[in-house]
């Protein structure tokens, strides 16, 4: 059984956007979220195809969102040979919660977003 995962935060900066080498969109982008009263954590978000598309367009530095997905672990080594690891959050839905209207026509709403 999978691991799902819902996070609320803000985006660190504007995601990045690349494709993969069959044209897929692939979006990426830093989510800073609070663990306590005093701590902020940020994770990696990683979204594939229409979500990628749908980030691409509306997120934003700054932008408030509830987000679900998979908690993926990646695991490497450095040169010096030390072992390390980090986690990423596999997107499997969005709630916008603040944007700035980015990506919006004039009219439309988050409702009017279609995943």
């Amino acid at each position: 059984m999978l691991n799902t995962c819902t996070i609320t935060g803000n985006l660190g900066a504007d995601p990045d956007v690349f494709y993969n080498p069959d044209g897929n969109s692939i979006t990426s982008f830093n989510l800073a979220f609070q663990s306590s009263r005093n701590k902020t954590n940020w994770i990696k978000i990683t979204c594939f195809n229409r979500l990628a598309e749908v980030a691409s367009k509306y997120l934003h530095k700054g932008a408030r969102v509830a987000i679900s997905g998979i908690l993926d672990q990646q695991k490497w080594q450095t040169d010096s040979g030390e072992n390390r690891s980090s986690y990423q959050l596999i997107l499997n839905s969005i709630e916008f919660i603040r944007t700035d209207g980015r990506g919006f026509k004039e009219g439309e709403t988050v409702d009017d977003v279609p995943f």
